[in-house]
């Protein structure tokens, strides 16, 4: 469930079938203080039942013709009325619902709710349009974000498990594996960072989490191919004094380019 804010008129997005559904009852706040009255007078309309029929026709297989002919034929009469619940019992529509509760309200598909808009008024859909867009790209950036964090961690796992079969001698006990972990993991730190893990900690004492939880998309990618070039250093055998001076070049220049491909695209 979401919230954008349309021409200050809050507007709820719910997700159904991993499809978006927009409050047609917010969006007819921003016309009148009586919404069902403002979506009943959208519904009488010809053009907005042909939408809606035709819209049926592509994306829902048991759409019911015949009864959304009926209602097409008797739209813009003067006695004639529709209300949302009465097309979805009779045409079985997927398009438009009711939902009761504390956020219940008429929610339409994303496709019919901008149609809705461009009849409340075309500079009201433009706004819509633009905050929905708006929204999508932040959850695009945020899922870009958490794959970005998981992969780090799965990469972390990788190298860790190199550091067991590598570095750790047989029967260590569990405080020098831990010791070995933490040496290994400051490499990676002060080959990105510059400083180890406490020395962040240390200059950072009113921050909560590790240096990680505040590194850049960009630092992150970063970090995932370090942990599997490491673990490809830890194979070979090299020591960790030449693994670090590696590390911290390919971190240089990794950045360098990553940089460079974020300027290249903010043009």
């Amino acid at each position: 469930m979401e919230k954008i804010t349309v021409q200050n008129t809050s507007v709820m997005i719910i997700s159904i079938n991993k499809n978006d559904y927009i409050s047609l009852t917010d969006i007819a706040k921003y016309k009148s203080d009586d919404p069902t009255a403002v979506i009943g007078n959208w519904m009488r309309n010809r053009n907005a039942i042909e939408y809606l029929g035709i819209w049926e026709s592509l994306y829902n297989p048991n759409f019911k013709p015949l009864e959304f002919e009926g209602f097409k034929k008797e739209a813009g009469l003067n006695a004639f009325t529709l209300s949302p619940q009465k097309w979805i019992n009779t045409t079985a529509a997927i398009g438009i619902i009711s939902k009761s509760g504390r956020y219940g309200g008429t929610y339409a598909h994303k496709d019919i709710a901008f149609e809705f808009g461009m009849w409340i008024s075309a500079e009201f859909k433009i706004y819509l349009v633009r905050e929905f867009q708006r929204l999508k790209e932040q959850e695009l950036a945020q899922l870009g974000w958490s794959a970005k964090r998981e992969l780090s961690k799965i990469n972390y796992r990788i190298h860790t498990d190199a550091i067991k079969q590598n570095l750790i001698p047989a029967e260590v006990t569990p405080q020098q594996a831990s010791r070995i972990y933490a040496s290994e993991a400051d490499v990676l730190n002060v080959a990105m960072f510059g400083l180890t893990a406490l020395e962040w900690r240390d200059a950072h004492p009113d921050l909560k989490g590790n240096v990680r939880d505040y590194a850049t998309v960009n630092e992150l990618i970063c970090l995932s191919n370090m942990e599997n070039l490491n673990a490809v250093f830890i194979g070979e055998g090299l020591s960790q004094h030449e693994r670090l001076v590696r590390l911290n070049r390919i971190a240089i220049q990794q950045m360098q380019i990553l940089e460079d491909v974020n300027k290249k695209y903010l043009k």
